[in-house]
């Protein structure tokens, strides 16, 4: 194990090929995020199967978000290494099947595979800085990942739009390979000191776990698009979905060592913080899906003028997020928290207000405002949940907040995708459709986005006091090293 107050903070420190692989590792699902997007009109005219595409990014989303707590629990009995370098594997493994992909069907089964690599990565990614960095030195940390954000966010689309343009889509899929294997180079230097346990994953609950929320995440993703609400698929989704979740919940008071222990439910600083992190995921998948949207259709900007738009908000987080380890360090985990949900609040306000003007750069100035908001709310959150739990907790608490978010994503989707369809008379092209139909439809949304700005204010409000209390930002990190 690294004593922490020598061995330094940064690239160049003994722990920076820990720091480095990790932000690779994240870089493969951070550019995966924007990369696909501008390839999917090229992928059709290859492949065909318009109406399957959308899967592409469904059915990669209803894998990680399923797997992640089961990861997250996993880690914890067997190690953070194995699953860091297990997840990575199967997403660059995923990568090669969809780049070898003859059809749309394969395509879509060989992205599954990567949202399985992918609901592993993200999870060990920060649960693996928060056994190797104390909480004063996280305040530095997280601004080398959010810069991975923020470089993603730039590159993702532009070699998309290489790709696609100036040789074939496939190498959108192919260009994850040296990125992953450099990060397993890496991954070689992180020697985790894991003790040997008699704890044992429960089976049976993992399975049923999955089983219950894929049901519900798919149910929430294709409702109302693939299938009606009330219809057949719908209500056997919904019931196999719950009767899984039941039976889940049954499991896990009969074993010794349940996936996700009660104490998850029960300690306020940890439902507090899971249900800011649902509530962003939620507000952030209807501006992802919708302001490019809005800017188009109702504003006449062209595809890469509205992508930008888009651009500000992925901008504005990392900014913010790299900072916001000097203000938790100064004022807390609660008020910083409480100051990005503020800023949040006031750029759902400005973009309501922009979303009745006719400027792109308003939509994106209130964007970049809510970005900046959910920079100081997402890492404090996350990092305040972590400091709450030992070494042996940790890998379980990392995975049940980002569970919390595919899970607000998922409900975003299906809020956000129920409201416009009403508005617009369930039209199956909303970007066809006139600017003066869509405009009610999509303010509608960013009215909702206000409402979800205000819950995140009300969660983050309810967190534990904690100014002053930073006792785990003086110890030494769990049992893992360099």
């Amino acid at each position: 194990m690294v004593t922490t107050r020598t061995a330094g903070v940064g690239l160049r420190s003994e722990r920076g090929p820990v720091l480095l692989a990790t932000m690779l590792s994240t870089g493969l699902v951070a550019i995966d995020a924007t990369i696909l997007a501008t390839a999917v009109p090229a992928i059709v005219n290859d492949l065909g199967g318009f109406t399957q595409a959308p899967w592409l990014f469904s059915v990669y989303l209803l894998a990680q978000a399923a797997t992640v707590p089961i990861y997250g629990k996993l880690a914890d009995v067997v190690g953070r290494k194995p699953v860091m370098v297990a997840g990575v594997v199967a997403f660059l493994v995923g990568s090669v099947l969809c780049a070898l992909a003859p059809s749309m069907l394969l395509l879509i089964a060989a992205r599954a595979v990567q949202g399985l690599g992918a609901g592993a990565v993200m999870p060990m990614s920060q649960t693996i800085i928060g056994d190797v960095y104390t909480v004063v030195e996280r305040a530095k940390v997280q601004g080398y990942m959010a810069s991975v954000w923020a470089i993603s966010s730039v590159v993702g689309p532009t070699l998309g739009g290489v790709f696609t343009t100036f040789l074939d889509w496939r190498w959108i899929f192919w260009v994850n390979l040296p990125l992953g294997l450099v990060a397993l180079v890496l991954l070689r230097r992180f020697h985790e000191s894991h003790e040997r346990t008699s704890r044992r994953i429960d089976v049976v609950g993992a399975g049923l776990l999955t089983l219950g929320s894929a049901a519900l995440i798919l149910w929430l993703l294709e409702g109302g698009v693939s299938w009606a609400w009330v219809s057949v698929p719908s209500v056997a989704l919904v019931v196999g979905g719950l009767v899984a979740l039941v039976g889940f919940a049954a499991q896990q008071r009969r074993v010794a060592d349940p996936v996700l222990p009660g104490w998850l439910f029960r300690a306020r600083l940890l439902t507090t913080t899971n249900g800011a992190s649902l509530v962003i995921g939620a507000l952030l998948i209807g501006l992802t899906a919708y302001v490019p949207i809005f800017a188009q259709t109702v504003l006449g900007a062209d595809p890469l003028v509205a992508g930008f738009a888009l651009a500000a908000l992925t901008l504005g987080w990392p900014i913010s997020a790299s900072q916001a380890g000097k203000v938790y360090l100064r004022v807390g985990f609660r008020t910083t928290g409480l100051i990005g949900a503020s800023v949040a609040l006031v750029g759902t306000g400005l973009l309501d207000v922009a979303a009745r003007g006719s400027s792109v750069v308003a939509v994106a100035a209130a964007c970049f405002v809510i970005g900046l908001g959910m920079g100081l709310v997402a890492t404090p959150t996350l990092i305040a949940a972590q400091a709450s739990a030992d070494f042996s907790t940790r890998g379980v608490v990392t995975g049940a907040n980002m569970f919390a978010r595919s899970v607000g994503s998922a409900f975003g989707v299906a809020v956000y995708g129920a409201v416009v369809n009403t508005a617009v008379g369930g039209a199956d092209d909303l970007e066809r459709l006139p600017g003066w139909l869509l405009a009610p439809a999509l303010q509608q949304v960013f009215w909702g986005g206000t409402i979800a700005a205000l819950l995140l204010l009300t969660f983050v409000a309810l967190m534990p006091r904690d100014r002053g209390r930073m006792q785990e930002a003086d110890a030494a990190p769990g049992p893992a090293g360099t």
